[in-house]
């Protein structure tokens, strides 16, 4: 339960950016894309969401995709606690491993500063596999966000702080199903 002190219980819900029902629309365009992408072959896909945002997002899409896969997760934090800009990108606990040769497909629920995206295709291309893509569902129009590879985009938003769909503030609100634009501390700007 949210304590009527923490930052959460003092932000304010905005508009809905993106529906539910867009990204319901959405989601089975995006895996046809992917598939295409990922092209013929019996060995299976490593899918790595990023955690712990990108699991509403991965299972939703995950359920799309019609071969055989492996889910490995990769930990990594950027925005702590009620922060609403990234304090840079750290690994929390080990990254998956055994990478090289595969087919991976980096899953991500929002690409703003890039730095996430940056850092793990970094990290992963290391170890050499066959090939690599990542998706994210949300991507920022902001000039760092659009000139960050990202080989698949579930909607392009603007510059505002959202929860839901796996996006959370304080670690409240991913549970949200539409992404909403959120006024931290109670702000109504």
């Amino acid at each position: 339960m949210m304590g009527a002190s923490s930052p959460a219980a003092r932000a304010t819900l905005g508009r809905v950016l993106v529906s539910q029902q867009s990204i319901a629309e959405r989601m089975p365009t995006l895996a046809r894309e992917i598939v295409a992408w990922l092209g013929d072959g019996d060995d299976e896909v490593v899918i790595v969401p990023v955690m712990t945002g990108a699991f509403i997002f991965a299972a939703d899409l995950v359920r799309l995709l019609p071969m055989r896969m492996r889910i490995t997760l990769a930990a990594v934090s950027s925005y702590p606690g009620a922060s609403t800009s990234s304090q840079g990108v750290r690994p929390i606990g080990n990254l998956p491993a055994r990478l090289d040769g595969r087919r991976v497909l980096l899953v991500d629920d929002i690409l703003d500063s890039g730095n996430t995206l940056n850092f793990l295709r970094k990290e992963f291309a290391a170890q050499k596999p066959a090939r690599f893509a990542t998706a994210v569902l949300l991507r920022k129009t902001t000039e760092v966000a659009m000139r960050t590879p990202c080989e698949f985009v579930g909607f392009d938003i603007p510059d505002e702080f959202v929860v839901g769909c796996g996006l959370d503030y304080d670690g409240c609100f991913r549970n949200l199903p539409d992404v909403r634009v959120l006024h931290p501390e109670g702000s109504a700007t």
